[in-house]
């Protein structure tokens, strides 16, 4: 069996009941929470399945994405503060010039917040 380690956060009272099981049981910490894992998934198997990817654009959107990262990375941090400084400025500048309401900027955590998001807008919700 091959293995792979993680990192998580838990709330403090979970793993604190994690170890108290770990002691009665004289097992790990680790054996409990994969015992865990187990049992959950074993039990609920629809809850514990990838989403499907929307077919939008996954790929090009990815691959945007991934060139947008690599350009980023390869500015300083002075540089890319600068860069955030001038699209605030060129965002504002749209508000002075009267264009209230015409121009938006929206950031998303993933791609799939966007698709939700842009499938939302086209059902007009």
């Amino acid at each position: 069996m091959s293995f792979k380690r993680i990192s998580i956060t838990l709330p403090k009272d979970v793993l604190e009941a994690a170890d108290r099981r770990a002691r009665a049981l004289d097992r790990s910490r680790s054996w409990v929470i994969v015992e865990a894992i187990r049992s959950h998934v074993a039990e609920a198997p629809a809850r514990v399945r990838e989403p499907e990817a929307p077919v939008y654009a996954v790929r090009e959107v990815a691959e945007a994405r991934r060139r947008h990262l690599v350009a980023d990375l390869a500015l300083s941090p002075a540089e890319r503060l600068r860069s955030a400084e001038e699209l605030t400025r060129l965002a504002r500048s749209q508000r002075r010039r009267g264009n209230r309401g015409r121009y938006q900027i929206i950031a998303f955590d993933s791609y799939e917040d966007f698709y939700e998001w842009k499938r939302a807008s086209r059902a007009g919700a």
